[in-house]
């Protein structure tokens, strides 16, 4: 494998920088491997055309090239480093970084396949987050799966694989090598490599593909993850389709110019700055919001879901006022907390919660507590991860998590956070003790058991714990029932709204990159004494829920709300917005709007056929104008020379 050949005295003739060498191509066998492995695994039949695959693989090529170029590269260290005299040892050192590389890499492609099936991408943002979450991440993986066989598979493939490498790496470490500095200007030309292909390589080649799944299978996961790692929040300005700032804000303008519901405020450095006019007597009610974790449309059977799961629910949404076409912003719980929250369309990179600067903002919370609302936020796991404790708390909430419930009275826990009916329960008290003291409660709840490792209590439904995601479902639905039953016994159960809302759907797994299905979540709003029964069949998007829940009390208030209150607009579609990492979407009507980085935009018609080129360039503005304000609103300059609010 390495050609040698002995001198007169008996040392072999080589490079011992030959190991590193070998271990590149061998990273880019793997890496093909990977990719063609994803391939199969997606198992879409829209990929089987061989010239765009073709081209998929041939960009994958040139990535995987640049990563191992930098993954070999403590194999070129050693080599430089270690002293001629002592290349026997030198051998058995290179044995053991390559098996360790190589290891790595086996676990990193693995690794790959788990993160594919929950998100259909190579890693990117939520890779990234994940990385700084490490304890639930681990945990979360340690109690899903059973790693021994994994862990015994990659120690196996490395150990047997490195053991064919082994004489090729022990002939190279005696081979004849020149002295410290000749063997430092080789390692420097490796390094000078790596960084000239690293340079010279574009993140964005492989979005000339189009096909969002062939762009994923081009890419390199570990290349991805730096790439996220380094630009994880995006210059709106710099990178998207822009216009005149004063254009924008005379689109948005024009969106909330119903002089019956609001009264814009003129001159204003916030174009939707208005105030929002009531339609009847404010409602002092409490208010309880419930974000449901990866709640999807998925699960409800009036909405074409799977039968059986969630009869519950669909019990309330005969009972309250029902939102059949809710749309969520993203595909994580901090993309539904920001929305829930701010009603913010989702800015490309981090949600807000994740980026600096992210208190005293305008919040549905610091509206309520500014008419005399205390505003509560619940989490049945530990508020430090996603930055919720920082966001909240830094925006007027108390932040009360599973550190406030007794592990005397824990029914199940995992690595996410409580059972929902603990979390309930604590819910329950925390009402209890504070409207016993005649206080009007605002309580934003996040529930965590529909996650993986889908565990909780026994003996609550018919599904073993742990088994499936729809046990999962069907506990929560369950927690659900059992919170509102509970709820009625209490004397500040008629004077309540309750909002049952999920946080995102299970899986954002589609053949575009913002499959409108995959965002589809159910809503309802429930207060027997004080909304009637009805069905809103109109498209609402989720950062609609603060405007409308506020309308439904009938509240007077200075709004900065991008959203709207889709119950004094039912008849109408609200505008949707959704993300997808760096891809965000805006739907108006009957126009499909995607905004990339690269000024790239692509407006389809969601009923197919022909448009008139006017109303999609209508469509394209409106978007361009929602987003363009946002992220100027939300960009990390201007939030950290603004004033708390």
């Amino acid at each position: 494998m390495f050609p040698t050949q002995f001198n007169a005295g008996g040392r072999e003739r080589g490079n011992r920088f030959g190991m590193a060498a070998a271990f590149v191509a061998l990273f880019t066998v793997v890496s093909a491997l990977t990719r063609l492995g994803l391939f199969v695994f997606n198992a879409d039949p829209a990929l089987n055309q061989p010239l765009p695959l073709a081209q998929a693989l041939a960009f994958g090529l040139v990535y995987d090239l640049a990563v191992g170029l930098w993954w070999a590269l403590p194999l070129t260290l050693l080599a430089w480093a270690w002293p001629a005299r002592a290349s026997r040892s030198l051998g058995w050192a290179s044995i053991v970084v390559f098996a360790a590389s190589f290891a790595a890499l086996v676990f990193v492609a693995a690794s790959e396949f788990v993160f594919w099936n929950e998100f259909a991408s190579r890693f990117n943002f939520i890779a990234v987050d994940y990385l700084v979450y490490t304890r639930e991440v681990v945990g979360n993986i340690r109690e899903s799966y059973d790693l021994r066989p994994l862990f015994v598979g990659i120690a196996a493939v490395a150990l047997a694989v490195t053991a064919g490498f082994a004489p090729a790496l022990r002939r190279g470490a005696r081979a004849r090598t020149g002295g410290f500095l000749a063997r430092g200007a080789v390692a420097a030309g490796h390094v000078a490599l790596a960084a000239a292909v690293t340079a010279g390589v574009a993140t964005g080649w492989k979005d000339r593909l189009v096909q969002p799944q062939l762009v994923q299978l081009a890419a390199n996961g570990v290349w991805e993850f730096f790439h996220a790692l380094r630009f994880n929040e995006i210059d709106f300005q710099r990178f998207y389709a822009t216009m005149p700032a004063e254009r924008a804000a005379n689109i948005l303008r024009d969106e909330f110019a119903d002089v019956q519901h609001y009264k814009l405020a003129v001159g204003a450095d916030m174009p939707i700055r208005r105030e929002v006019l009531p339609s009847g007597a404010q409602r002092d009610l409490n208010v309880v919001l419930v974000s449901i974790e990866s709640f999807g449309a998925e699960f409800i059977e009036s909405l074409g879901g799977a039968p059986g799961l969630t009869p519950n629910y669909e019990r309330l949404a005969r009972e309250g006022v029902y939102f059949t076409q809710m749309y969520a912003t993203g595909t994580r719980t901090v993309r539904g907390l920001e929305a829930l929250t701010l009603s913010v369309p989702p800015t490309p990179g981090h949600a807000i919660p994740m980026r600096p600067h992210n208190g005293g903002l305008f919040t549905l919370g610091g509206v309520l507590a500014g008419q005399g609302w205390t505003p509560l936020y619940l989490y049945g796991g530990y508020s430090y991860f996603d930055n919720m404790n920082a966001f909240f708390g830094g925006n007027g909430y108390t932040v009360i998590d599973r550190t406030a419930i007794d592990q005397a009275d824990i029914h199940a826990e995992n690595i996410w956070g409580v059972a929902d009916e603990d979390l309930f329960a604590l819910t329950l008290r925390e009402i209890d003790r504070r409207t016993a003291q005649g206080e009007r409660v605002f309580a934003h709840v996040m529930t965590t058991t529909n996650h993986r490792p889908f565990t909780y209590p026994e003996g609550r439904i018919d599904v073993p714990s742990g088994t499936s995601r729809a046990g999962a479902v069907k506990y929560t639905d369950w927690a659900i029932g059992h919170f509102v039953d509970e709820a009625r016994r209490k004397p500040w159960f008629k004077d309540t709204v309750f909002v049952f809302v999920a946080d995102h759907t299970s899986i954002a797994r589609g053949r575009s990159d913002l499959p409108m299905e995959r965002y589809h979540i159910p809503m309802v709003m429930y207060s027997p004494a004080h909304l009637a029964p009805a069905r809103i069949d109109a498209r609402v998007s989720q950062i609609d829920v603060a405007p409308t829940l506020l309308g439904a009390l009938n509240l007077s208030y200075t709004s900065e709300f991008f959203g709207r209150d889709a119950l004094r607009d039912a008849a109408a579609d609200s505008h949707i917005f959704m993300a997808n990492y760096q891809t965000v979407g805006f739907v108006d009507g009957e126009f499909l709007v995607e905004l990339r980085p690269k000024q790239s935009v692509r407006t389809t018609r969601l009923a197919g056929g022909e448009a008139s080129a006017d109303a999609a360039r209508h469509a394209l503005d409106e978007g361009i104008a929602f987003y363009q304000v946002a992220a100027q609103r939300f960009s990390g300059a201007q939030r950290a020379a603004a004033p708390a609010q």
